[in-house]
This record gives C-alpha cells, sequence and structure tokens, in this order.
C-alpha cells in the first residue's frame, strides 16, 4: 500500500527535477536541435594599411539601428553603412552612447571625415544634429571617435575589402 502512495510522489518529484535541470541549461546539449551556424556579419576591411573589423549594415533597419545603445567598441572595429545605389544619407547620433568619427566613402575613396562625433544624451529627435553626407556616397564607415587620428586616416584614403560586401 505504501508503495503505491509513494511511487507517484518519487515519479512527480523527479519528473520536477528534471524540468529544472532543463530550465538551468544542464541538458541542452541533449536535446538542442541542429541548426545551422548564422553566417558573421563581421568583416575586415583596410584602409591603407590599417585593419578594421567591421559589422555590415545593408538593410535599412540594420541601418537606422546602426550602433545605437553600444557602449564600448574594440579600438579597431566599427560598423559600415552600405546603399545599393549612390545616396545622400543623413545620420545622427539618436541613442549613441559613445564618440564617433563618421567616414564618408565613394567610389572606394574617403570624401569626408567627421571626427569625435560626440553622443547628444537626452534630446529630442528633431533637435540632434545632422550629419549629411557631403556628396553621394557608396558607404559610411563608424568608428571610435579619436580613431582617424590615432592611425592617420585621411581625406582621400583608399580602402580594400569593400567588394566582399
Amino acid at each position: 500500500m505504501l508503495k503505491s502512495i509513494f511511487l507517484p510522489i518519487i515519479a512527480v518529484a523527479v519528473f520536477i527535477s528534471f524540468v529544472g535541470f532543463l530550465s538551468q541549461g544542464k541538458f541542452d546539449s541533449l536535446f538542442k536541435k541542429i541548426t545551422p551556424t548564422p553566417t558573421s556579419s563581421y568583416k575586415t576591411i583596410k584602409i591603407e594599411s590599417t585593419e578594421i573589423q567591421i559589422e555590415v549594415a545593408k538593410t535599412n533597419d540594420e541601418r537606422a539601428k546602426g550602433l545605437s545603445n553600444r557602449t564600448k567598441l574594440d579600438e579597431k572595429a566599427g560598423m559600415i553603412f552600405v546603399f545599393e545605389k549612390k545616396s545622400k544619407p543623413v545620420f545622427w547620433m539618436k541613442d549613441t552612447k559613445i564618440p564617433l568619427d563618421i567616414i564618408w566613402i565613394s567610389n572606394n575613396k574617403i570624401v569626408r571625415i567627421d571626427k569625435n562625433v560626440e553622443p547628444e544624451p537626452n534630446v529630442i529627435d528633431s533637435k540632434l544634429t545632422k550629419y549629411p553626407a557631403p556628396s553621394e556616397i557608396d558607404y559610411v564607415l563608424e568608428v571610435n571617435g579619436g580613431f582617424s587620428d590615432k592611425f592617420g586616416i585621411k581625406l582621400g584614403q583608399s580602402l580594400s575589402g569593400l567588394e566582399q560586401l
């Protein structure tokens, strides 16, 4: 009689423990679905001899999000915004938390650099400083503020690796 009472209680306790372990990720490897690894959006480009690890923003959503809400960026890292057709985009620092250099690129050459563009916390969207393209461009590269001075990046320099984007 005691067996018939305790057996269901023990079974329920074992089940609850098993569910608890699953929720902590203890058995994830046993039940992990096989899914393809997503392709990385990280690429390497060069400005003259300076290599930069970049994230690629090609879609409207990726470009709109940009580097917003990032609290840091590796020293030789950045984000490149790809425009399918020559374009004259306007950039701003909405929700950006770190200073950036904005490097404007046309025909694989730097046509302007906005250096040390500072975040503008607590500024309403309509009052944020706008950074319009100097002319029709193909790409915009955002890197840490001060990057251009630190690595000797100048107007007219060529970029390589853009063809892989």
